[in-house]
């Protein structure tokens, strides 16, 4: 029986995770009933995955222009200048229920995907990172998660010859049974040769360039807007197997055909395949496209229309190209000995024409397939903020011992030196990398100038948990404080949206409250909006994950010898803080940690004030004052000060002021802070700047010794503090 065959009924119809009122929106586009395979097509095209139908209302509300964006949303990637006729090209992807599912393949096919989205607008990738969420390390099976999930992650990097630049990992219950898997992808482009996904053209020809198709990965983007519960659990047939080896000479190939002018547009065929490629291409062109799938390459035997057109079957480009052009592209794909196979042609009809053998099988308006319907859903505030807000601190008792309070927070492994995920990275793929994991921010030269980029993620779901527009704002301040700490000056973000179900008006009311607080954070520091990725029905047994909007921002170093660290260099430097101390411990990591709460208000953000810490602090950086330069964020101003001396293994001596509980002095996480020290000659100058910005700043110590001292309330060795942190991680995975 051929799949067209099939009757289409209620139970078919919701299978493919599409209402009924739905699909007679689709019968009236068409002016007919679809077949069985375009309905397939509408299901992937009109998920939330791929139509954003759930969450484009709200997604408007972002700042996405500014003089320095090149390319907002709507692309591949988003590009921002940097200068001499270059741009910087970034993309965050998720590819969070794949992951719970096959940890390993989907973590692969989910940088690599990434990397393809930046190098099919013409870049060359620098660098990639990621962003994760997992339950509780000492839970088995996340473990064993977390080890599949890094070994796919960085397997992939390795073997296309891609740097790991850094990224960000926290472990909290909300995420059990639901990872959060983010990758970041960052490149650099000539802005000449910037190339789009058009299928422009009439009479121009299409291919397939890349790996063959299979029937790995079917049906993917519409599980990737579903729920995980058990049925979806089980579907590791919707989850796609990546190949980096084609991934590598595909991207070499591919950009020796943009870089030769050999392409008119080009997309990845990433979620839905095939049908969104190919329906998008046309759409954003105002053409249409004819194929015939019997002239693909396949990886099995009896494949039918409604499996070719569905599968997310890794390293596949779409190719738009001149006639006359083909002898040259076919001369590139040998080069690189990568597959290319002439499918189709562009029309002018607007219509998708999917042919098997000169058969029409599918035939459906690229605009019908693009333009799903939109829903306005409702918002309610969720009723746990009530309780959840509440926290008295009379009622917390402050610690008797801070030293051991602090060695507790070093081994939370949220705040634990992420070195066993970082030494699975190859270093000899690292060669532009100036600097790698383990600070503020990576960053990686952009090749043939003085210039370099610095990229970072940062979210914390604990305070998006507790106050969504606060925990959007912050997001967005922290992560331009951890490029401003490096030496950079922040550009724009790409947002990895995480959320729960959008049809439950608690978790809309997150996320719209998340994105308001994102564009307003966005807005302050002058770093739009240009790409992202939003899940949505991150959901376990227990309920939704703690809402977590990634950030994904990058920054332009310009002159690669400002390039700042978080360790403290010398004994004899001076150590200050720009900014100011608060008696603020709701949504702490040492609240979750040592009195096991996950509760209270976040901090507070005030955003003028976080604009001038940061103008200090990046000015006394280009005047070449400071010596290193580290954000306060988890575990606050004690793991900070400690994370500074790691490295080099010094010790500082350090006298706070004020009058806060001494928890609140050293774990807090009051926002806008940052560490900066600098040799004793230069504390004036700094000082001054900090004076004519208008922002707060203090001497409060010296480096040097191999002890940390706090006060009289730390007093503890740099190397036992080093071995609580270091050693964390790999202490939960010796099993």
């Amino acid at each position: 029986m051929s799949v067209d065959s099939v009757a289409i009924t209620k139970e078919v119809v919701e299978k493919q995770g599409l209402s009924m009122e739905e699909y007679e929106m689709i019968k009236k586009r068409l002016g007919r009933e679809p077949n069985y395979t375009e309905l397939g097509m509408f299901s992937a095209m009109w998920s939330e995955h791929c139509s954003y139908k759930n969450s484009k209302p709200v997604l408007k509300l972002f700042p996405t222009k500014g003089k320095q964006v090149i390319q907002g949303p709507g692309e591949n990637a988003g590009v921002v200048d940097i200068g001499d006729g270059m741009g910087v090209v970034f993309k965050v992807e998720s590819h969070n229920h794949p992951s719970a599912v096959e940890p390993y393949a989907a973590s692969a096919t989910g940088g690599g995907g990434c990397i393809r989205d930046i190098f099919t607008m013409g870049a060359t990738p620098i660098g990639l990172l990621d962003s994760l969420r997992l339950g509780s390390l000492k839970d088995a099976h996340v473990r064993f998660l977390f080890k599949n999930i890094i070994k796919g992650f960085t397997d992939y990097a390795n073997i296309v010859g891609l740097p790991v630049l850094g990224g960000e990992i926290y472990f909290d219950d909300s995420f059990a049974g639901n990872p959060l898997v983010n990758a970041m992808t960052v490149g650099i482009v000539k802005n000449k040769e910037i190339v789009k996904a058009r299928a422009s053209g009439v009479g121009n020809l299409v291919l397939i360039v890349g790996g063959a198709t299979g029937r790995d990965g079917v049906e993917g983007a519409a599980f990737a807007s579903s729920g995980l519960d058990e049925e979806a659990a089980k579907k590791s047939s919707a989850v796609a197997i990546g190949d980096p080896k084609m991934g590598k000479i595909l991207r070499e190939a591919c950009l020796e055909l943009m870089h030769k002018g050999l392409v008119i547009g080009m997309q990845d065929m990433g979620a839905a395949g095939l049908t969104c490629s190919t329906c998008e291409t046309s759409y954003k062109a105002k053409t249409g496209m004819e194929i015939d799938i019997s002239l693909l390459p396949r990886k099995e035997e009896g494949m039918n229309a409604y499996e070719v057109m569905l599968s997310e079957s890794q390293e596949r480009m779409l190719v738009i190209v001149d006639k006359d052009k083909l002898e040259g592209v076919k001369a590139v794909c040998a080069k690189w000995n990568v597959p290319q196979d002439l499918i189709g042609h562009v029309t002018d009809d607007g219509m998708v024409r999917v042919k098997e053998n000169g058969e029409v099988v599918a035939e459906v308006p690229a605009a019908a397939l693009v333009e799903a319907p939109v829903y306005e859903r409702k918002a309610t505030k969720p009723k746990y903020l009530t309780k959840a807000n509440q926290l008295n601190l009379a009622g917390i008792k402050e610690p008797k011992d801070c030293n051991r309070a602090l060695v507790s927070l070093l081994s939370n492994p949220s705040i634990a030196s992420k070195a066993w995920v970082f030494k699975h990275a190859d270093p000899k793929v690292a060669a532009d990398v100036l600097l790698g994991p383990g600070s503020d921010a990576g960053v990686a030269a952009v090749p043939g100038t003085k210039k370099a980029i610095a990229a970072t993620t940062d979210c914390n779901s604990t305070y998006c948990y507790l106050d969504p527009f606060c925990g959007g704002e912050i997001a967005v301040a922290e992560a331009a404080r951890n490029l401003v700490c490096s030496g950079a000056q922040p550009l724009a973000i790409t947002d990895g949206i995480n959320f729960g179900n959008p049809k439950n008006p608690e978790v809309f009311w997150q996320f719209k409250q998340a994105a308001l607080g994102i564009s307003a954070a966005c807005r302050a520091l002058n770093t739009p909006v240009v790409s992202g990725n939003v899940s949505f029905n991150n959901e376990n047994p227990k309920g939704s994950v703690d809402p977590t909007p990634v950030i994904g921002m990058v920054g332009l170093i310009k002159d690669k010898a400002r390039i700042t660290t978080q360790y403290f260099k010398n004994s004899g430097d001076a150590v200050l803080l720009l900014g100011k101390n608060k008696e603020e411990l709701g949504g702490s990591e040492y609240l979750k940690t040592i009195h096991g709460l996950k509760k209270g208000k976040c901090p507070t953000m005030d955003l003028k004030l976080e604009k001038s810490v940061q103008k200090t602090a990046l000015e006394a950086i280009n005047k070449g004052l400071v010596r290193s330069a580290h954000d306060c964020s988890e575990g606050g101003l004690a793991v900070a000060l400690a994370e500074s001396c790691m490295c080099k293994k010094l010790g500082a001596k350090i006298d706070l002021a004020g009058k806060l509980r001494a928890d609140a002095l050293l774990f807090g996480e009051t926002q806008s802070r940052i560490i900066l020290s600098a040799s004793p000659k230069n504390v004036k100058k700094i000082l001054q700047i900090a004076k004519k910005n208008k922002t707060p700043a203090a001497v409060i110590g010296e480096v040097g010794g191999n002890k940390l001292v706090i006060n009289q309330l730390i007093n503890i060795s740099v190397s036992d503090l080093y071995q609580a942190w270091h050693n964390a991680i790999e202490n939960y995975l010796k099993d």
